[in-house]
C-alpha cells in the first residue's frame, strides 16, 4: 500500500507541475501584455490638480453698496451687473466738471472776440497814427515858413519905423512914424507867436511819432491775444479731460462681471463702504485645465501635442481627455517663495517636480461639478 500511494503522489505532481507551469506563464504573460500596453506607454502622476484664471472683482472708485445682485455659486455672464455703489457724489463731480467746461469755453469765446477786436483795431490805428505824423510835419514846416515870413515882416518894419524916426518931423508926419512903430511891433509880436507854433508843431510830430510807435506794436498785441486764445483753448482740453474722468468714475460705480463663470467668495454686503481695489467677490470661468507635476525623470519622452487621459478623483467613473499643451521652463521649486541654495551647505539631491499644463479636448459635462483645485491623475500617452 505504501509503494501504491507514492506512485500516486508522484504522477499527482508530474500532472500538477505543468498546470503550475502554464499557470505562471499566463500570468507573466498578462502581467507583461499590461505592462506592455497600459504601463509602458503612459507616464502618469497624482500630483496634478484643476486650475483656472479665478478673477477677483473690485470697485474701482469708493463708496457705499446700494446693491448686490448675486450670490455665492450663481453663474453669471461676462457684462452682467454685480454690485452698485451710490452715485450721488460722482454726480455733482460731473456736474462741476461740465460747468467748468462751459466756462473755459466762453472764455475761448471771448478771447477770440478780442482777437478780432485787436487785429481790426491795429489795422486802423496804425493808418490813423501815420496819417496823424504826416500832418504833424506838414504843420511844421508850415510853422517855419510862417516864421520867415514873420522875420522878414519883422525886419522889414523895424527898418521903416528906423527910417522914419530918422527923419524931420517936417519930412514926415508924427502919425506916420506911429504907424511904422505900431506896425514894427506887431511883426515882432507875430514873429514871436510863429515860432512858438514852431514849437508846438514839433511837439505835436513828437507825440505822433509816439503813438506811431505805439500803433506798430500792434502785431505784438495781435500776438499776446492769439497766445490768450491758445491759453483758452488749453484750459477747454482740460476741463474736457476733467468732464471724461468724472463721467468715467460714474461709470464705475455699476460692477459688472468680467468674465462669464460663478461667484465664489462673496464678501460684498448691501450699507457697506467700500474701497478702490476691494476684493468684492471673485468669479471662477468655466475654462479650465490641469497642472501635473511630474517627476523630471518623467519628462524624457512628454512632448507637446500627446494625448492625456485624465481621471478626478471626485468622479471615480469620469475619465476627461486632453492634450499636452506646454511644460514649465523651471522646476516648481525654483519659482518658490524661498527657493533652494543648493551652493550652501551639505548637498542632498532631491528629484523635482516640474508643471505641465494640461488642455482638455472639450468641455467637462455640465452635471459635474470640476472646480479649480481639485485632484486629478492625468495619464499621458508617450508611445
Amino acid at each position: 500500500m505504501g509503494t501504491e500511494s507514492k506512485e500516486a503522489n508522484n504522477g499527482r505532481k508530474k500532472r500538477v507541475w505543468p498546470i503550475l507551469l502554464i499557470i505562471v506563464i499566463g500570468i507573466s504573460g498578462g502581467a507583461g501584455g499590461y505592462y506592455y500596453n497600459y504601463v509602458r506607454p503612459y507616464v502618469s502622476t497624482d500630483n496634478a490638480f484643476i486650475e483656472a484664471s479665478i478673477v477677483k472683482v473690485s470697485p474701482q472708485v469708493n463708496g457705499q453698496v446700494l446693491r448686490v445682485h448675486v450670490e455665492d455659486n450663481q453663474l453669471v455672464q461676462a457684462g452682467e451687473l454685480l454690485v452698485e455703489i451710490d452715485p450721488k457724489p460722482y454726480e455733482t463731480a460731473l456736474e462741476g466738471a461740465r460747468a467748468a467746461l462751459h466756462v473755459a469755453e466762453s472764455r475761448k469765446r471771448g478771447e477770440e472776440v478780442g482777437v478780432e477786436l485787436t487785429e481790426a483795431t491795429t489795422a486802423a490805428g496804425l493808418e490813423q497814427a501815420e496819417a496823424q505824423v504826416t500832418a504833424a510835419k506838414a504843420a511844421v514846416d508850415q510853422a517855419h515858413a510862417a516864421v520867415a515870413a514873420a522875420e522878414t515882416e519883422a525886419k522889414r518894419s523895424e527898418i521903416d519905423a528906423s527910417r522914419f524916426e530918422q527923419l524931420n518931423e517936417s519930412a514926415v508926419s508924427q502919425q506916420r512914424t506911429d504907424i511904422a512903430n505900431t506896425t514894427a511891433r506887431v511883426a515882432a509880436a507875430r514873429l514871436i507867436e510863429a515860432r512858438k507854433m514852431v514849437v508846438a508843431a514839433e511837439a505835436k510830430v513828437a507825440a505822433s511819432l509816439g503813438d506811431l510807435a505805439v500803433a506798430r506794436t500792434g502785431p505784438q498785441q495781435v500776438a499776446v491775444s492769439h497766445s490768450r486764445v491758445d491759453q483758452a483753448a488749453a484750459s477747454i482740453e482740460q476741463a474736457q479731460a476733467a468732464v471724461n474722468a468724472a463721467e468715467l468714475n460714474l461709470s464705475y460705480t455699476k460692477v459688472f462681471a468680467p468674465v462669464t463663470g460663478h461667484i465664489t467668495k462673496k464678501s460684498v454686503r448691501v450699507g457697506e463702504t467700500v474701497q478702490a481695489g476691494q476684493a468684492l467677490m471673485a468669479v471662477v470661468p468655466e475654462e479650465i485645465w490641469v497642472v501635473a507635476n511630474f517627476k523630471e525623470t518623467q519628462l524624457h519622452y512628454v512632448r507637446v501635442g500627446q494625448p492625456v487621459e485624465i481621471r478626478v478623483d471626485a468622479y471615480p467613473g469620469t475619465m476627461l481627455k486632453g492634450h499636452v499643451d506646454s511644460i514649465q521652463a523651471g522646476s516648481g521649486a525654483r519659482f518658490s517663495l524661498l527657493p533652494p541654495e543648493n551652493a550652501t551647505g551639505n548637498y542632498v539631491k532631491v528629484i523635482q517636480r516640474v508643471p505641465v499644463k494640461i488642455m482638455l479636448d472639450e468641455p467637462p459635462p455640465a452635471d459635474l461639478a470640476i472646480a479649480p483645485g481639485m485632484s486629478v491623475v492625468p495619464k499621458v500617452r508617450i508611445q
